[in-house]
């Protein structure tokens, strides 16, 4: 559904259409958070990450986070689309876009979303290097899961 503001999808994510969902006459700014897969991460090198997500609850914490923001920041606009399955080196693996009449709350409502992003919905990285691989406990990196 190329309207559905919030969305966990498998195919590569369209920023520009990520964007065009919060575009609005009344906004001053549109900020925008692309995160990509990274090659190096603590000096080691990555191959690729899989991404694996419940994702009807998904899409439900997402819709939750956007509440959260147009609540906290009257009038932003939010859409947040992350992306599943296996993704390369430099891949996008999730978009932010958020729109308001000014840039600073623009700012600060997307700096919120991805650190709540991290902290509540269910979706879960494995990490595959040239030695191995692991799945991650949570994205915020603080609860790894055990290997068994």
């Amino acid at each position: 559904m190329p309207n559905q503001l919030y969305q966990v999808i498998e195919k590569p994510i369209q920023t520009d259409e990520v964007i065009r969902k919060v575009e609005s006459r009344n906004a001053g700014a549109i900020t925008v958070f692309i995160g990509t897969v990274r090659e190096m991460t603590n000096g080691k090198k990555t191959l690729y990450l899989e991404y694996q997500a419940y994702k009807t609850m998904a899409e439900k914490k997402l819709n939750e986070i956007g509440n959260e923001i147009e609540y906290k920041w009257p009038n932003t606009k939010v859409a947040i689309t992350h992306r599943i399955g296996r993704l390369e080196i430099s891949d996008i693996a999730v978009v932010i876009a958020i729109s308001s009449p000014h840039r600073n709350v623009a700012y600060e409502a997307n700096r919120y979303a991805i650190e709540r992003l991290k902290e509540m919905v269910p979706i879960w990285k494995k990490e595959v290097w040239e030695d191995g691989e692991m799945w991650m406990g949570d994205q915020l990196g603080k609860t790894r899961l055990n290997k068994g």
